[in-house]
């Protein structure tokens, strides 16, 4: 039996993942989009000659960070299965790219969005996924059903 989170599923046939702090997540995700986007924007379509490793991993995370925020807006079973492995996805880029900006920062010559573990954006694009995850976790336990 099919079960509520289908594509003739309606809206309200759906679980929420935006109530309460999910609000906030979103919000948040939201922030970084913009900001990763633009920064990619501009970077591509302005320098990509200069240093087009970082600026096509901006690039990454504003898809990851569109995606997420899409997931958690439309909500149900297989958005949060699926925002669950981006976030996953993402916190794993964070941390590689972290890693790498930190003991190679000459293989960067400009920053990313996840340079430094999100020094740049206050750390939020290395916290956020962890959160992430446990909010969507935590929507997943019998009590939150």
């Amino acid at each position: 039996m099919p079960d509520a989170d289908t594509t003739t599923a309606t809206p309200a046939g759906r679980k929420r993942l935006v109530s309460g702090p999910g609000l906030l997540l979103v919000w948040l995700y939201g922030v970084m989009v913009v900001g990763a986007v633009s920064r990619s924007a501009f970077q591509i379509s302005t320098e990509f000659d200069r240093a087009p490793l970082p600026y096509a991993l901006s690039a990454v995370a504003a898809l990851a960070y569109a995606f997420i925020t899409y997931s958690l807006v439309r909500g149900g079973e297989a958005a949060r299965r699926a925002a669950l492995v981006c976030c996953a996805a993402e916190l794993a880029g964070v941390l590689a790219v972290g890693t790498w900006t930190v003991l190679r920062p000459e293989s960067f010559p400009d920053t990313t969005v996840w340079s430094q573990f999100g020094m740049g954006y206050l750390f939020i694009p290395v916290i956020l996924p962890i959160t992430g995850m446990l909010w969507l976790r935590r929507r997943d336990t019998p009590a939150a059903r």
